[in-house]
């Protein structure tokens, strides 16, 4: 909000005298807060501090031992500087006792080898502080209307965080009490060394305030939490000394995000927020996705290592009776919610770095960083074990992908996860060590991994499209006799017994199915592409 004692120097009134700098150089970007005219040597008990001494001198003594109790006593009360002029005690250079004391204090001294007429200086001077100072309460002014509308409209963090980018031009972070991570506005500069080693440097940023600035890292700290639960950090990266509209900014910010916190409590935490951001991008295809290094950073910034890790996308999908839509989202959303939460208190149980989210709205997808040594099936079981305890009374399916050891093939194993998840979803199987893989949907899992792929459908329909119809139009369930025969191996007479039904019956049956699909069910290659045909037409069903 001041000006320095540069800018003064700066002004027209004052470079007419003729200003040179004789000591406490590295001063001159201290804030003058008044100008004031002294021609006493006992002013100092008369100010307040900030102040730019200017004086002719002429009541200055001459003593070397007086003059540096001069300087020490301006300097005690916390002046700005000292500005001599040379014409009617001193011509042509200062006392050295003068110029050594205010060395000592790096207080600007400053000379002015012309006559120059204080009051126009006084006028300049204290005239551009209080524009300097009208200027503030009008940028105050903008602050509080800005944090009043985000603050009403319970604008999510990274607006919030957006918005103070812009009113500082700083970097922004908001962290949790644990220094982690959960937005960020980079204002211009590289993510990924914002972010890098987040944790550890922020760890020794301590204020003791509220608000306060840490001088060592160049950091301004607002504390965010709200009816005296506080549950995180703003962190401006401001590199000097903030000015006040500065601080004025980060604390209305930090109100706002404590509203926001407050509003949003019956949803989504923060960090599952910050976790679902990041799986969404590691998942986006390449022409979409973040750049990799950020996301490395960002991860970090989480306490989650991608490099120098062993890498692997999990899926939890809890078996839920099938609602109709808005029944369904009402009755899943808290649920997703509660198992997101659950299974990353069960990473940390079981001592395994994870991302964690609520990605798709049907289940909970994790990103699992193992260290190279650990044993990967020991921390699986280990894992799905805690999920399946903390949320004991609904059935759940674990589902997990190719283990990598690159952050660039994360979105691999995780999409992976995903489709091993939905295949097992409907499939009764209860896998040993209590998830599922690859290898255990075996072509059901396969053909779930090509859904997306049209030709299925196109395979599916050929093969099974005149049952499909017959089924339609007359209620017979030759489908479903079909589908029997095929799990029963081509078995007549276990695939009637399953059925419940007389061989005779069943028989008939067989023999509509060959009609109507002009295939002979004895010939070894029609009963595979029908079985082939039927988990496709299931797969298809269930996405």
């Amino acid at each position: 909000m001041y000006p320095t004692v540069g800018d003064v120097l700066a002004l027209p009134v004052m470079r007419q005298g003729g200003p040179h700098v004789v000591a406490g150089s590295d001063g001159l970007d201290t804030p003058v807060r008044w100008v004031h005219v002294a021609e006493i040597a006992e002013i100092a008990p008369l100010l307040k501090g900030g102040e730019l001494v200017l004086t002719t001198g002429v009541a200055l003594p001459d003593d070397d031992a007086a003059l540096a109790r001069y300087v020490d006593d301006l300097a005690a009360a916390g002046v700005s500087g000292v500005v001599v002029e040379l014409v009617r005690h001193w011509h042509d250079r200062l006392p050295q006792a003068l110029v050594t004391a205010a060395d000592k204090h790096r207080l600007p001294l400053v000379t002015l080898s012309r006559e120059t007429r204080y009051v126009a200086v006084t006028e300049a001077v204290n005239g551009l502080i209080v524009d300097a100072q009208v200027d503030e309460l009008r940028a105050a002014a903008h602050v509080h209307e800005t944090f009043t509308e985000l603050t009403v409209a319970g604008a999510e963090p990274h607006v919030v965080l957006r918005e103070v980018a812009h009113l500082t031009g700083h970097a922004v972070v908001l962290e949790t009490l644990a220094h982690e991570v959960v937005a960020y506005d980079a204002a211009g500069t590289d993510p990924a060394e914002l972010l890098a080693d987040w944790r550890t440097r922020s760890r020794q940023v301590r204020t003791g305030e509220r608000t306060g600035y840490d001088r060592a890292s160049g950091r301004l700290v607002a504390i965010v939490g709200a009816r005296g639960r506080d549950w995180g950090r703003l962190v401006l990266l401001c590199g000097d000394q903030p000015p006040h509209r500065h601080v004025v900014v980060a604390e209305r910010a930090a109100s706002a995000l404590a509203v926001h916190h407050l509003l949003a409590a019956s949803g989504d935490s923060l960090e599952r927020q910050a976790h679902r951001d990041v799986l969404t991008q590691l998942l986006a295809t390449p022409s979409t996705v973040t750049p990799l290094a950020e996301l490395v950073a960002r991860a970090e910034a989480l306490h989650v290592p991608l490099t120098g890790h062993r890498l692997i996308g999990a899926a939890i999908r809890p078996r839920l009776p099938d609602l109709p839509g808005p029944a369904a989202a009402a009755s899943t959303g808290p649920l997703l919610r509660d198992l997101a939460e659950a299974t990353a208190l069960a990473a940390r149980r079981a001592r395994v770095a994870a991302l964690v989210a609520d990605l798709d709205g049907i289940g909970v997808q994790v990103l699992l960083a193992l260290s190279p040594r650990a044993d990967t099936d020991a921390v699986l079981r280990r894992l799905a074990q805690e999920v399946r305890q903390a949320k004991h009374s609904v059935p759940l399916v674990l589902a997990v992908g190719t283990a990598v050891d690159a952050p660039a093939e994360a979105g691999r194993s995780l999409a992976e996860a995903g489709h091993v998840a939905s295949a097992a979803l409907h499939r009764d199987q209860h896998p040993p060590a209590g998830y599922h893989r690859l290898d255990d949907v075996r072509l059901y899992g396969l053909l779930h991994l090509l859904s997306d792929d049209d030709r299925l459908d196109a395979f599916a329909r050929r093969e099974l499209g005149p049952l499909l119809a017959k089924d339609a139009a007359t209620g017979s369930r030759l489908v479903e006799a079909l589908r029997r025969f095929c799990d029963h191996g081509g078995n007549k007479s276990a695939a009637a017994a399953a059925a419940h039904t007389s061989r005779t019956a069943y028989y008939q049956q067989l023999a509509r199915i060959e009609q109507a699909l002009d295939v002979s069910l004895e010939d070894p290659s029609s009963l595979v592409s029908l079985h082939v045909a039927l988990l496709i037409h299931d797969v298809l069903g269930a996405d």
